[in-house]
């Protein structure tokens, strides 16, 4: 019985104690592997992120109590300066208001580049909102005797509240 005792000891010492350490050990670099190569616990990219995600919310960001007012004159003079008509600002919808975002249609004048010239400025342009939809339309004339066609664009821009 003694014997038995001591070989199970000596046995315990030179293998098991070593393998169960090796195991413990293995466990302990995995789970340091898992956490260096998880994204969320690297600070830089966290900070990466956050600047991402604010520069994007800034675009959306407009005063909406003055939208009717400073947002549409700074919209008409980037119009202006590509030679586009801001022709018609719609009376806001309720239907395109939520809690979070205001959805606002805006109608310009002019030919296919001008117009196209303008949708790029208008989405680069900060403090005006981010353009949700644009549509190209071609209006033609009220009576057969002018034949005088509108390219017409409609934009609808979405601004956070």
């Amino acid at each position: 019985m003694a014997g038995t005792l001591v070989l199970l000891l000596i046995s315990y010492q030179l293998a098991f104690k070593k393998t169960i350490a090796a195991w413990q050990f293995n466990s302990q670099l995995k789970a340091q592997l898992v956490q260096a190569t998880d994204v969320g616990y690297q600070p830089a990219y966290l900070a990466r992120k956050m600047k991402n995600l604010n520069q994007i919310i800034t675009l959306y960001k407009t005063d909406t109590v003055a939208f009717r007012n400073n947002i549409i004159s700074a919209i008409a003079s980037i119009a202006e300066k590509e030679n586009v008509k801001l022709t018609e600002v719609p009376t806001q919808d309720p239907l395109y208001h939520t809690n979070q975002f205001i959805i606002q249609q805006l109608d310009f004048e002019g030919d296919f580049f001008a117009l196209t010239r303008m949708l790029n400025q208008l989405q680069s342009a900060k403090g005006v909102g981010v353009p949700r939809s644009a549509t190209f339309k071609v209006l033609g004339a009220r009576s057969k005797a002018d034949e005088v066609k509108k390219l017409v664009l409609e934009v609808y821009l979405e601004t956070a509240r």
